[in-house]
């Protein structure tokens, strides 16, 4: 092979290499400079990491360890595989529920940790497969499928589902109940009958308290780190225990090996229905958070190599004990302003925590489980989105009750049917839009080129003998009818029309069935001696429109390219000049659609 052509392969080669595993080009653009901050915001990293992981994973009814176990290996697999450079990816308050509501109800996983752990390996190692092939078939704009209103809605149901079932261990006390509207009255039973041990909250509340006001006031301040230190040390100081408090205890020291997850086979079901969705939720999770970060730091967000970090990281804790992650803002947030420049940070943040479960593993067995539901509460809390939920109601009602309906999914038939109904609300909002579009009348307005909606002016003026009808969607089995009614409406009105101008700039598509319905149309209008008239036709559409033969019915004369084109013409046509509008001469278009 001459030399000219190998230079050529190899760069080529690198290129391809370095897509797919974006490590590589952060090893070889790697600065000096960089060193520092990365290892000093990689420590400051792993502060936050070690206390939120053990209490994420209690919250996905899993052992503590496991969450550093997750922590380590999806951190060193979004380093290789990763785009962004400084996105954190870990256990999640967000993933806890969905996962808990996944393993538990498969055979003896609350009695059964060695099973629960398999069961949330091979969730984890599911949602890794099905990051990786949408990645493959560059499905990342299923990240859009969840609007902002339900995604609001869902995350205030999930908040809400949080805090309600941490609450028995922020007071010491266990319950038995399914479903929030079980637990909340599980809670109050518990605490009505005295079960609540005293010391166990006044721990946790002031954990919660502590979070909050260090997390508003002094926000440079790890506020997590600090009440965990001040949770070990008065453990001792104050005997906790002999109190009832229960603490965390020695942790299983060693690093977890390689394991394939054994479990039945008729577990593969609902594991991979639960992984579906929190593979939605921690796509889209992703992306908002990396676009997010990514102005600041001037980089390119592309959802296939995103689903396809995330798929690495899942598939890593899967296959190393851990369960399913996603990316933390909160996180996120914490690297980057301790100066973290690359993946780097999230390495030492993973070798800090190997460190510390393979050389002391009793590091933590003086914090107290209260002080992992304060963490896990005030991280509950700031999924709720208060504020942008009345902004919906203030804003636009209909937004709100598909948030209050997602909310309402979660908090009554519970978090994997929470995600569903999510995503289903999203789906048909858009196509409510589609069914039953914005169509109106439009007229000339003195002084203003163009032409107008008559109901944002009311003295626009017409051409006796032409309405000029916009619709604003795609034509298709849905709304066809809607857009047929409308023009039979509009021909009905007296005196008749005899032109009716489709201002067609909007539609921009039409289906077999919308076809249909134009040929019926067209051929009931002409029967009238009217004559339905297209203008602004995209392309696409008109070709689409002589692949249906619809020219037999519509006249290829009436296809004007502006709408200005048609009004000359018919005006040329019919001798006509511009009048007001008058009552019922037509009417001002149809109210369908908001």
């Amino acid at each position: 092979m001459p030399a000219s052509m190998v230079t050529t392969v190899r760069p080529l080669k690198g290129l391809a290499m370095s897509q797919w595993i974006p490590g590589l080009r952060q090893i070889r653009s790697y600065r000096r400079s960089w060193l520092a901050k990365d290892v000093v915001a990689g420590v400051v990293l792993t502060t936050l990491l070690v206390p939120q992981g053990m209490a994420y994973a209690e919250l996905a009814g899993l052992p503590a360890i496991t969450g550093l176990y997750t922590s380590i290996l999806c951190l060193l697999g979004y380093a290789v595989f990763g785009p962004s450079r400084i996105l954190v990816l870990g256990p999640d308050s967000a993933l806890g529920p969905m996962i808990a509501a996944t393993i538990l109800p498969l055979g003896a996983a609350r009695g059964d940790p060695a099973r629960a752990v398999a069961l949330a390996s091979m969730l984890a190692i599911t949602v890794g497969a099905i990051m990786l092939v949408a990645a493959v078939a560059k499905l990342g704009f299923i990240a859009d499928l969840i609007s902002k209103p339900t995604m609001i809605g869902y995350l205030n149901g999930l908040a809400l589902t949080i805090v309600v079932g941490q609450l028995p261990k922020l007071c010491g006390f266990s319950v038995e109940a399914d479903g929030l509207m079980a637990e909340i009255g599980a809670v109050a039973r518990g605490i009505a009958g005295g079960e609540v041990v005293g010391a166990a909250a006044a721990v946790g509340v002031c954990g919660i308290a502590a979070i909050l006001v260090l997390q508003h006031w002094l926000r440079k301040i790890p506020a997590v780190l600090v009440v965990v230190l001040l949770a070990i040390a008065a453990a001792p100081l104050f005997d906790l225990a002999a109190h009832g408090v229960q603490l965390v205890g020695v942790l299983p020291g060693g690093f977890p090996p390689l394991t394939i997850p054994d479990v039945r086979l008729s577990d593969l079901g609902p594991l991979f229905a639960g992984a579906l969705g929190i593979a939605v939720v921690s796509l889209a999770d992703t992306i908002s958070t990396a676009s997010a970060f990514a102005v600041r730091t001037g980089q390119e967000i592309h959802g296939n190599r995103e689903m396809a970090g995330i798929g690495a990281a899942n598939l890593a804790a899967g296959l190393f004990q851990g369960f399913p992650v996603s990316t933390s803002g909160s996180r996120t947030a914490v690297a980057q302003q301790a100066g973290a420049r690359t993946q780097l940070a999230g390495v030492v943040g993973a070798a800090l925590i190997t460190v510390t479960i393979v050389f002391v593993p009793g590091l933590f067995r003086n914090l107290p489980q209260p002080v992992l539901a304060a963490i896990v509460i005030t991280a509950a809390l700031s999924l709720a989105d208060v504020p942008g939920t009345a902004r919906l109601w203030r804003q636009r009602r209909t937004e709100f009750s598909l948030s209050a309906a997602a909310l309402a999914g979660v908090a009554l038939l519970g978090v994997l049917p929470g995600i569903a109904i999510a995503v289903g609300l999203s789906i048909l909002n858009v196509f409510r839009h589609a069914w039953r579009p914005y169509q109106t009348v439009l007229g000339k307005v003195e002084n203003l080129p163009g032409f107008h909606d008559v109901r944002s002016y009311p003295r626009a003026l017409r051409l006796p003998g032409l309405v000029i009808f916009r619709f604003d969607a795609p034509l298709m089995f849905a709304n066809a009818k809607t857009f047929r009614d409308e023009i039979r409406r509009l021909a009905a009105t007296s005196p008749a029309p005899h032109w009716i101008v489709v201002a067609a700039e909007p539609v921009t598509d039409v289906d077999t069935t919308a076809a249909d319905m134009l040929r019926d149309l067209a051929e009931e209008l002409n029967k009238r001696g009217a004559h339905l008239v297209l203008a602004e036709l995209k392309d696409p559409v008109r070709r689409k429109i002589d692949r249906y033969q619809l020219t037999r019915a519509l006249d290829p004369a009436h296809f004007y390219p502006t709408i200005d084109s048609a009004v000359a013409a018919f005006r040329e046509e019919r001798n006509t000049d511009w009048i007001p509008f008058s009552a019922g001469e037509p009417e001002r278009g149809s109210s369908a659609g908001s």
